[in-house]
C-alpha cells in the first residue's frame, strides 16, 4: 500500500487528521487505543477521508497543509471524498 493522509471522525464529532502506509492497520490501532493519544476514548471512529500520496515526505507535507485548513473546509473535503479506499 501506497502512503496516505487520512482524516477519521471520532465519536464526539472532532476530526482527526494523521498518515500510514497502511490503513487498515492504522485505523485498528486507533480504535484498540493503541493510536494516536488524541484519538483514545473518542470512539467510535470513521475514516471520512484518504488520499494517497507518493512517499512519506508527501504525505507528512500534505497532512501538514489539511491540519492548516479551518473545520468547515475540512467538512467540505470529507464530503468530495468518494468513499474508495486503499486496498
Amino acid at each position: 500500500m501506497a502512503w496516505g493522509v487520512y482524516l477519521l471522525r471520532c465519536g464526539d464529532g472532532t476530526l482527526y487528521t494523521g498518515i500510514t502506509d497502511d490503513l487498515p492497520r492504522r485505523l485498528a490501532a486507533h480504535r484498540s487505543g493503541k493510536g494516536a493519544r488524541y484519538t483514545r476514548g473518542r470512539g467510535p471512529l470513521e475514516v471520512v477521508y484518504w488520499e494517497a500520496q507518493p512517499d512519506r515526505s508527501a504525505a507528512s507535507k500534505r497532512e501538514w497543509a489539511i491540519k492548516q485548513l479551518s473545520r468547515a473546509e475540512k467538512e467540505a473535503l470529507a464530503a468530495s471524498w468518494d468513499r474508495a479506499l486503499p486496498e
